[in-house]
């Protein structure tokens, strides 16, 4: 387990593989953002996108999920502040591969004495290696227990 002493600013971390598809794309429209170019292909290839596309909060819960999925199990957090600077940069579509990387930037001083606060800044990465979107997390990384365990 990685606790807020093991982190280093500078560390790299690359992980997941989450293919988009268009069932997707449009029910997470469908429920959520439902603007015609998430669910409607005919829409979509008349909008200034040329075709279907992921909303951008589809695109962060994708980002959230393969964050889950990697890091959760290997360190130890409680959760996140929120985020700085999220920017979606380049259109999600059906069939894109994405990928996670991220680097810790900063480390706040803890205020408490049993967590403190990591910048990490990652970037949503597609098939070709474009960046989709970018953001900074401020995630709450608990300290390693007064025991050593």
């Amino acid at each position: 387990m990685k606790y807020f002493e093991d982190v280093k600013v500078g560390d790299v971390m690359r992980f997941g593989r989450y293919e988009v598809t268009k069932d997707e794309i449009i029910e997470y429209a469908r429920q959520f953002d439902p603007q015609p170019f998430h669910l409607d292909e005919e829409a979509a290839r008349q909008s200034l996108f040329g075709g279907l596309i992921a909303s951008g909060w589809h695109t962060g819960a994708m980002f959230i999920r393969m964050v889950a999925e990697h890091m959760t199990p290997q360190v130890a957090t409680s959760g996140a502040r929120g985020f700085d600077d999220l920017r979606w940069l380049k259109p999600v579509r059906p069939g894109d591969v994405l990928s996670v990387e991220s680097v810790v930037r900063e480390k706040e001083e803890p205020r408490r004495p049993d967590r403190g606060t990591v910048k990490i800044e990652s970037r949503v990465l597609n098939q070709h290696g474009d960046v989709v979107m970018s953001l900074v997390s401020l995630v709450i990384f608990q300290r390693r227990p007064a025991d050593g365990s």
